[in-house]
This record gives C-alpha cells, sequence and structure tokens, in this order.
C-alpha cells in the first residue's frame, strides 16, 4: 500500500528568521531552479497586473518608459511574468527530459539577479533613457544567453536531440528583446518585437505542452480504467480494451501549427516594420490557418471521458483560448464588415492579442506552475481545489477582457479583468510560495518528482 504523500507547508510552519536569508543558496529556495523563478512569476503576475488595473481605473503613475503605458505593460507581462515562468520551467523540464543533472544553485541565482536587474532598469528608463535602457538590455540578454547556455550542452549531447526546438525558442525570444531594444533605444515604437515574442511563446507553449500532456493525458486514461475495473469488477486488461489508445502528442499535426503560427508572426512584424497595405489581408488568412491547425491539433486530445478530469481539461483549454484568440485575429486582420460579421462587434486586433495573453499564457503558466511545482517539490497535485478556482479567475478575465471591447462601459469590464487575473495569482502565491520556501517534506532531494505516484488522478 502506497503511504499517504507529505503534507503541504503552510505560511504557519515556516521559519520566518529563515527568510532574512533568501541569498543564502543553503535557503531551501535555491533548491531547485523553478522555485525562485515561478516565485518571481507568480509575484510578478499579481504585482504588474494590480499596477496597470490601478493604472487604468484610478490613473495611478507607471514608471514612464520609452513607448509610454501600454509598451510597459506588454513588456513586463512578456519580460517579466513569462520569461520567468519559462526560465524556470526549462531549467527543471530540461535536465529531467535529458536526464542530466539541473544547473547549480550559484548559476540559478546569477540569472534571477539578471531578471531583476532587469525589472529595475526599465522601469528607470524614463529617467535615463539610454543608460538604463542599455542596462535592461544587457540584463535581459544575458538571462536569456546563460539560460541557453546552461541548457545546449545537454540538449545536444542528448542521443536523439529530440527536445532541441526548446533552444531555439529561446533564441528567437533573445532576438525579439535584441530587437526591442534596438528599436526602443533608437525611438523607435516598439511593439511590433513584442508581438513577435508573443508568438514565440505561444509556439513555446506548443512545444512545452507536447511533453507534459503525454503524461498528464496518459495518466488520466489509465486512472479511467483503474476507475472502471473497480467500479465493474473488471480487470484491469478489460477495462483498457474500451478505452482509447495511449495518447500520442503527433509531430505533424504540431508542426503545422507551429508553422502557421511562425508564418503569422512573421507577416506581422514586417506588416508593423513595412507597413505593406497587401499583408493585413495575408496576416489575417495566416491568423485563420494558425486557429485552423491549433483546432486540428486539439483533435489529438480527443480520448474520452479521460478528457474531462482536472489536468487534462485545464490543458486542452489553453488550446482552444490560443485557437480562439488566431481566429480573432484573422477575422480583425481580414476585416469583419468585408466578410459581413461586423454586425456592430467591433472588435480590433487587442481582442485576439489579449486573448492569447490573458487566457493561453496566463493559462498554461498558471497550470504548468501547479504541476511542476507540487510535483518537483514531492508533494502531490490532486485534490487542491484552489486550482479549479484560480483557472476560472484567468477564463473568466480573459471574456472580461473581451468584454471590454464590445460592452459598456469598458472600464467595469476592465477593471473586473485585472481583479480575476490578480485573484487567480494570489491563490497561488498564498498557496504555492510556502511550499518554495520551505525544505522538501518527502525526504527526496533538489528537483526530483513524486517518489510514489498516487493510485489515481482526478
Amino acid at each position: 500500500m502506497l503511504s499517504r504523500p507529505p503534507p503541504e507547508p503552510g505560511w504557519r510552519g515556516l521559519h520566518w528568521r529563515g527568510l532574512a536569508r533568501l541569498g543564502s543558496l543553503a535557503h531551501p529556495l535555491w533548491l531547485c531552479p523553478f522555485r525562485p523563478f515561478f516565485a518571481l512569476a507568480v509575484l510578478s503576475a499579481l504585482g504588474l497586473m494590480a499596477a496597470w488595473g490601478l493604472f487604468l481605473l484610478l490613473g495611478w503613475p507607471l514608471p514612464a518608459v520609452p513607448g509610454g503605458p501600454f509598451v510597459w505593460h506588454a513588456h513586463e507581462l512578456l519580460l517579466g511574468f513569462a520569461l520567468a515562468a519559462t526560465a524556470g520551467f526549462a531549467l527543471t523540464a530540461v535536465p529531467e527530459f535529458t536526464h542530466t543533472r539541473p544547473a547549480s544553485a550559484r548559476a540559478v541565482r546569477r540569472l534571477a539577479l539578471l531578471w531583476l536587474a532587469g525589472r529595475l532598469a526599465f522601469w528607470a528608463s524614463g529617467w535615463w533613457p539610454q543608460a538604463a535602457l542599455a542596462l535592461s538590455a544587457l540584463a535581459h540578454l544575458g538571462l536569456l544567453l546563460g539560460l541557453a547556455a546552461l541548457l545546449a550542452p545537454p540538449l545536444w549531447r542528448d542521443a536523439q536531440r529530440r527536445h532541441l526546438s526548446f533552444l531555439w525558442a529561446i533564441a528567437l525570444m533573445a532576438v525579439a528583446a535584441a530587437g526591442f531594444y534596438a528599436d526602443a533605444l533608437r525611438g523607435l515604437y516598439p511593439m511590433r518585437w513584442l508581438h513577435a515574442l508573443l508568438g514565440v511563446l505561444m509556439a513555446l507553449i506548443v512545444i512545452a505542452m507536447s511533453r507534459i500532456s503525454m503524461r498528464v493525458v496518459n495518466d488520466a486514461i489509465d486512472a479511467h480504467a483503474a476507475a472502471r475495473a473497480g467500479a465493474t469488477a473488471d480487470t484491469t486488461a478489460d477495462a483498457h480494451a474500451a478505452l482509447p489508445d495511449p495518447y500520442l502528442a503527433r509531430p505533424p499535426r504540431r508542426n503545422m501549427a507551429l508553422l502557421c503560427i511562425g508564418l503569422y508572426a512573421l507577416a506581422q512584424w514586417a506588416q508593423q516594420h513595412w507597413g505593406w497595405a497587401a499583408l493585413p489581408a495575408m496576416g489575417g488568412w495566416l491568423a485563420l490557418a494558425a486557429s485552423a491547425a491549433m483546432l486540428a491539433l486539439m483533435g489529438d486530445w480527443h480520448v474520452g471521458r479521460p478528457l474531462l478530469t482536472r489536468w487534462p481539461l485545464l490543458l486542452y483549454l489553453v488550446y482552444a483560448c490560443m485557437a480562439a484568440g488566431y481566429g480573432l485575429l484573422g477575422l480583425a486582420g481580414l476585416g469583419l464588415a468585408g466578410l459581413g460579421l461586423d454586425a456592430g462587434l467591433g472588435l480590433p486586433p487587442g481582442a485576439g492579442w489579449h486573448l492569447l495573453a490573458v487566457g493561453a499564457m496566463g493559462l498554461a503558466v498558471f497550470v504548468v506552475i501547479v504541476i511542476a511545482g507540487y510535483t518537483h517539490s514531492g508533494l502531490d497535485k490532486a485534490g487542491r481545489p484552489w486550482v479549479p478556482a484560480g483557472a476560472a479567475c484567468l477564463l473568466l478575465g480573459a471574456l472580461c477582457r473581451q468584454l471590454a471591447y464590445a460592452a459598456a462601459p469598458a472600464s467595469l469590464w476592465l477593471g473586473l479583468a485585472a481583479a480575476l487575473w490578480c485573484a487567480a495569482f494570489a491563490l497561488m502565491a498564498w498557496r504555492m510560495l510556502p511550499v518554495w520556501l520551505a525544505p522538501r517534506a518527502d525526504g527526496a532531494e533538489g528537483c526530483a518528482g513524486l517518489a510514489q505516484r498516487p493510485d489515481a488522478l482526478e
């Protein structure tokens, strides 16, 4: 019989004096690379969106960065929140995929300090546009290149080199960041590079979820088979015979989705760079192609009732948000009125961008942090009623952000969207920060997963 999993640490169990030693490499925060970066991602998701909501609703000041408040908002969402989550995931997942040791705590701390330096320097760029922007550029590029340097050797030494796509995605993130700072330092409006970076992150989500979903969906299939066997007194083999084949993240559909996402990102960048009149329509068709490719990719997930369990369904909804976001971008690019679909909606491209950022990216980061953050802390991710509540907040927030374009008063929907996003990540901060600030309770070391898996998943 399996032993009961160790209890989840809480705020009461923390030794507060130990929090003053967060800089020490012996602190539990540095036990595994995901811990500091997931903590930074959660805190930035909460703080940055709260600041943005207060700016929109009450006019509270934001850092006066080149490009204005909308550039600050997009930059911090992508090169702040999403970059921290990407670093935490990659530094933990790649060693697991390649069966190598994770990066040292000292190297991870250097990268975390670069992340913090990037925040402070970019926020100060309104006072010292050239010097602070240059420092912010060095910090962000140093983080991305340092991340690539840590991941490249195990990825390249892997005999089949099955996971090199992570390295290419990080390299493209570095190119987009470099382009952003090159434009900002020259006094140009740099938003085109942030749109391109969002496209890279959408591709990275597809790449990462193709790995994560193989375990999550097949675990759900196995759990459903075990439940059927227990309920009907059938053998496990008989129960499995009535279920679909094991789920496989097939490369053809995934590669088609990645191709369409990449082509749309290139068309969008070119249109914003050169202003070619023909490209909005081309970009619209490419966005619709990306939406169709995502819908086709979702077809691989249709495995029956196991899909309706918690973890497969939450990951599936990430793809649904991505398909809907690219669909809205396609309709905006082609012109709703030109297709006879206007009907007073008047949805601009921002509706699609926000559905990708708030819905797809926000939900993907949320779910991956829960799965990896618990599993690699030696804790069972099952149960946790706060998780579906937080995911529902993110999805409702994405819906409210869409309603801000179509229904009055827009300020109400904007405020609700920001509040729901903050509520989701406030729940996560309250439940998971104590886990990352405390030693492992299961006796395992470093980034090890669950030593014993429960008999069934939700």
